[in-house]
């Protein structure tokens, strides 16, 4: 079994390119704003504005990862 060929014509599916990808890109961005809020809250000064909104990119990047991925899990099995 060739399993270069493989990925190479799972990457060619629409529903990878499309959702899959974007889902899991948005899934890294959800754990890095995580990790950013979780920064600030341990800072000693918890009050202290960043100028990035740590949790609104948490937020919302976990939405999209959900829903991106569960398209994605539904295309696949859709198959």
């Amino acid at each position: 079994m060739d399993w270069q060929a493989t990925i190479r014509d799972g990457l060619d599916e629409d529903w990878v390119r499309y959702l899959l990808l974007p889902g899991l890109a948005a899934l890294a961005l959800a754990l890095a704003g995580w990790r950013g809020e979780r920064r600030r809250k341990l800072r000693s000064d918890p009050d202290a504005v960043s100028w990035v909104p740590w949790m609104a990119v948490t937020f919302w990047s976990t939405f999209a990862a959900l829903f991106l991925l569960g398209m994605a899990l539904k295309a696949w099995l859709a198959g």
